[in-house]
């Protein structure tokens, strides 16, 4: 938002999965408060997909930023792929998260925009 450098990793083809805090939380209070999740591993995350590149555009364009993406080497144990698997969750559950990335994106820039004055 200040046109600060955008730094990626490797080419920013490796991916990753991003959640809106809200989704997070409303599963994390589902796996408590639900009692056949007792005893039980379940990711509570987003299987949806995207490259670092990708991510990287989308937050220059929603936020309406000038900044240049660089690149920089891509350390040896990062992973070329993440994301979670959500079969329990949506099983043990009933959850998976709701909020759209681009929607998510726009609250986040929103908030950072608002609360820039304070930091």
């Amino acid at each position: 938002m200040n046109d600060e450098e955008i730094t990626i990793f490797g080419d920013g083809s490796q991916t990753r999965s991003f959640m809106y805090v809200v989704d997070e939380i409303e599963g994390i209070l589902k796996f408590v408060h639900e009692s056949k999740g007792i005893g039980e591993v379940i990711n509570i995350g987003n299987n949806k997909e995207y490259t670092i590149l990708e991510i990287a555009k989308k937050i220059k364009e929603l936020a309406n930023s000038k900044s240049e993406i660089v690149f920089k080497p891509l350390p040896i144990d990062d992973p070329v792929r993440r994301s979670a698997d959500l079969r329990k969750a949506k099983r043990i559950l009933n959850w998976q998260p709701t909020t759209l990335l681009d929607e998510g994106l726009m609250k986040t820039i929103a908030w950072f925009k608002d609360n820039a004055k304070n930091r």
